[in-house]
């Protein structure tokens, strides 16, 4: 059956998403020892993670959360200096996974139209896309700001569906995660690619190239 179009999840998909999170905390942390936090680096970084792991990945608190649970009140210079920290390092691993350019040029080329589906916030999506330099690529992106749910929901997979205007059976579905990606959108009938590294991104043209020749 002809792919027409190729949707993406974001995080851990195109882009190492974890590994941005623990570099970005590794560096709040960092900051936060050096003006009088007084624990060893290895489980504040533990402590850290399991409190975006509770509260969210996308949290704007929770360094702030992680602090007063830590020490039971919260110091204004530690937690900017965390804060500070944090948000230096995340630019210098907001980068795509390799192959992933070189895909997204060639799916282009032949003239599909591509999508995001994600989690995240809007202006979050937004962020790590323009940070990778990638969003020129997409012609639809649905995040959690228009769909107010989160993946396995359906209606994340029903919002891109409709803004391509294509048959579900016409898109190919990408993501990391059977769960949250690949089984919602089997139930509407999508074709679906599991990648669970970035050097399976290179199934992709594969797939693409064996199902433009069945068709």
């Amino acid at each position: 059956m002809p792919i027409k179009a190729v949707i993406f999840d974001l995080d851990n998909t195109l882009i190492d998403f974890i590994k941005m999170k623990k570099e970005a905390c590794r560096s709040a942390i960092k900051a936060m020892r050096k003006v009088g936090l007084k624990i060893d680096e290895k489980t504040c970084l533990e402590k850290l993670m399991d409190t975006y792991y509770r509260i969210g990945l996308e949290s704007d608190v929770a360094i702030t959360t992680f602090l007063k649970e830590l020490t039971g009140k919260i110091d204004e210079n530690i937690l900017q200096a965390g804060i500070d920290g944090y948000l230096k390092a995340k630019p210098n691993f907001l980068k795509p996974y390799p192959y992933v350019l070189e895909t997204l040029d060639m799916l282009k080329g032949q003239g599909l139209k591509l999508g995001i589906i994600t989690d995240a916030r809007r202006e979050k999506a937004m962020q790590r896309l323009d940070a990778m330099n990638i969003t020129r690529f997409f012609d639809i992106i649905v995040t959690y700001t228009e769909s107010k749910v989160k993946k396995p929901d359906l209606l994340p997979f029903k919002l891109a569906i409709k803004k391509l205007d294509l048959r579900p059976e016409d898109i190919l579905l990408v993501g990391d995660s059977l769960r949250r990606d690949i089984e919602p959108a089997k139930k509407l009938r999508m074709q679906t690619l599991l990648v669970k590294t970035y050097e399976d991104l290179k199934k992709i043209k594969n797939y693409f190239h064996v199902s433009r020749d069945k068709a």
